[in-house]
């Protein structure tokens, strides 16, 4: 019992510094709409219900995708903000899906917690190194030029397609005696076993340090980067996911924090963008059970493809 009530009051602080980091961009810092327009224009009802609809549907395939697969899902935010809602600039696009992102990952700590699936040391640990790849990533993503950074992006997305199909081709979890998972990784005629109690606690902060600097880069979650690593620390699948909440909505904060210093974010669009997630993730956390896991993901891998595919011929035709 108090060990549960421990789980339920870290999640809330965790979720607390990720509303107050919010709060202070909205109260302090001007946000931009479309690149020149500010929050104020809110009040004179500037924004149009195209708008609105389409940030919310945009969300809703994000925390679809997120609930249907558990991560990865967040990769699909930058381009659907950008070439769906309308969003201009690249940066504010970053900047606005590192913020929803976070505040989806905090809402949903607080569900995991009250189920017991999340660690808070090995989280804390993963995500504390992080913080400073997530500092410097996000200064590099700033000082990238808007071009560049999008054709990044869209090489980012079709190396995570490819992992996933190579993953789901060459990969499966085994679930031993005490509810781990040992990844068995198949290389042509040779096969490599790790063991997840194999991996020591460093490593686990090298690779925190890595998937913070690519967050704070691209404004991604980084869980499908996040959940493997903790895996082979030795945590089953359900606490892996509950815990890789704790990194992802820290990155998504201080990311969001970083842009808005710059004026590269659109607060009321990461809102309803994270409402919409909270829908999308209820129904596809829902419909996991009755869709096949491996075909889920082929499909997203495929439509990750695609639009990593679509961004490339954009930036070189256009």
């Amino acid at each position: 019992m108090n060990q549960h009530i421990k789980c339920g009051s870290t999640a809330g602080i965790i979720f607390s510094i990720v509303l107050f980091v919010c709060v202070i961009m909205i109260t302090v810092y001007p946000m931009p709409l479309s690149g020149s327009q500010t929050l104020s224009h809110i009040t004179n009802f500037e924004y149009q219900n195209k708008t609105i609809f389409l940030s919310l549907m945009s969300g809703a395939i994000v925390g679809f995708s997120l609930g249907f697969i558990g991560s990865g899902g967040s990769i699909l935010a930058v381009p659907l903000l950008l070439y769906a809602v309308g969003i201009e600039d690249p940066h504010v696009a970053i900047g606005t899906s590192a913020l929803a992102v976070s505040i989806n990952a905090a809402t949903n700590l607080f569900d995991h917690a009250r189920k017991r699936n999340v660690r808070f040391r090995e989280g804390l640990a993963f995500a504390l190194p992080g913080v400073v790849g997530t500092m410097i990533g996000t200064q590099l993503g700033l000082l990238t030029p808007p071009g560049n950074l999008v054709f990044f992006f869209a090489l980012l997305m079709l190396v995570i397609a490819a992992r996933i199909l190579f993953n789901n081709s060459a990969r499966k979890d085994l679930p031993d005696d005490r509810g781990s998972v040992r990844r068995s990784v198949v290389f042509s005629k040779l096969t490599i076993y790790t063991k997840s109690n194999f991996v020591v606690s460093h490593k686990l902060k090298l690779m925190g340090l890595f998937v913070g600097l690519a967050a704070g880069y691209f404004g991604i979650g980084g869980g499908f980067l996040i959940v493997p690593s903790l895996l082979y620390s030795g945590l089953n699948i359900s606490n892996a996911i509950g815990t890789s909440l704790i990194p992802v909505s820290i990155f998504g904060a201080i990311t969001a924090f970083g842009y808005s210093l710059h004026s590269h974010i659109n607060i009321a669009i990461s809102l309803l963008f994270a409402i919409g997630g909270v829908v999308g993730g209820f129904i596809g956390s829902n419909m996991l059970a009755r869709v096949p896991k491996n075909i889920a993901t082929n499909v997203f891998a495929i439509v990750t493809a695609v639009v990593g595919v679509y961004i490339i011929l954009r930036f070189f035709l256009v």
